[in-house]
Order: structure tokens, then sequence, then C-alpha cells
């Protein structure tokens, strides 16, 4: 088989190959990437994207804005609002805290002038209690030494009989009266 030289075609016009069959020279290019419609695809993009642009920053710009001041401006206002309540808060916790510190002071009187109340009953109690148990140990030691020189007088009654009737049991005799308080007085007195 013999086989023709191959000749440049014009674009586009077919070329011959084996067996005499007729193949384009390129396949067709992809109409953007196309060199002929690069300006036209310029003014376009321009246009569009003048047009976007215009309607953003008209529509959705505008309406991005003012969410996001109504977002800055519902945090602030949220922000005053904590700060308020925080103040009040700690108005309250100082209230609160002066309110326990005088009730803490005012049970602290109480309790002292309760405890100083009973202090001064107790040392009153324990004042007429004292007065009262001097009073019956004087009448008790008054007692005590009247009874003694009771006792002691009749000692000496006791242990002049006692005297006197031992002598006389001893001797047979009974001894006279002052001989034996004599004697007894003389013991005594020793």
């Amino acid at each position: 088989m013999a086989t023709q030289a191959a000749t440049p075609a014009p674009h586009g016009a077919p070329t011959a190959t084996h067996a005499g069959t007729a193949v384009p020279e390129h396949a067709p290019v992809f109409p953007p990437f196309d060199a002929q419609h690069f300006s036209s695809q310029l003014v376009w993009l321009a246009l569009v994207f003048g047009a976007l642009y215009y309607l953003m920053s008209r529509i959705a710009l505008p309406r991005v804005a003012g969410i996001l001041e109504a977002r800055e401006s519902k945090i602030a206002s949220d922000l005053a609002s904590a700060e308020a309540a925080r103040k009040d808060a700690d108005s309250a916790r100082e209230a609160h805290d002066k309110m326990i510190a005088e009730a803490k002071a005012r049970s602290q009187a109480t309790a002292q002038e309760a405890h100083q109340k009973v202090a001064a009953e107790s040392d009153a109690k324990r004042k007429a209690l004292t007065g009262e148990l001097d009073a019956k140990l004087a009448a008790a030691e008054k007692q005590i030494s009247e009874m003694r020189a009771r006792a002691m007088a009749n000692v000496d009654d006791v242990a002049r009989d006692a005297a006197s009737a031992i002598v006389e049991r001893l001797t047979g005799r009974a001894p006279s009266a002052e001989a034996v308080a004599a004697a007894v007085s003389a013991v005594k007195n020793a």
C-alpha cells in the first residue's frame, strides 16, 4: 500500500491519511478558551461584575451591616444590663453583709446583756446566800459556845460527883464538897 504525503490544509479542512479517509486537522476548541471570544467575554465580565457589585453594595451588604449593627447593639445592651445586674447584686450583697453584721452585733449585745443580767442575779443570790449562811454560822457558833459553856459547867459538876463517888468508895467516907471542888479545879487548870 502506498501512503500519500500529508499536505497542510487550511484550518478545519480535512486532511488525507491512510487509506484515503478524511480526518479534521484539529478538534474544535472550547469556546471560552477560544481567543476570538476574549474581548466579548471581558466586556460581559465587567458588566456582570459591575451589576453584582451594585446589587451587593445596595442590597445585600446594607442588610448584613444592619444585622451586624443590631447584633452589636444587642450585645452592648446585654452587657450593660449584665453590668447593671452585677452592680445590683453587689449592692444587695453589701446590704446583706451589713444586715448580717448588724444582726450579729445585736445578738452579741443581747447575749452580753443577758450574761451580765444572769451574773448580777447570780451575784445577788450568792451574796444573799452568803449573808444568810454567815448569819446561820454565827448563830451556830453562838449556840456551840453556849453548849460548850453549859457542858463545861456540867463537866465540873460531873467531875466533882465522880471524884466524890470514887473517894467515898475507896476510903469509905464522903469527902467535903470544897475539897472535891479544889481538887477538880487543880486538875482542870494543870
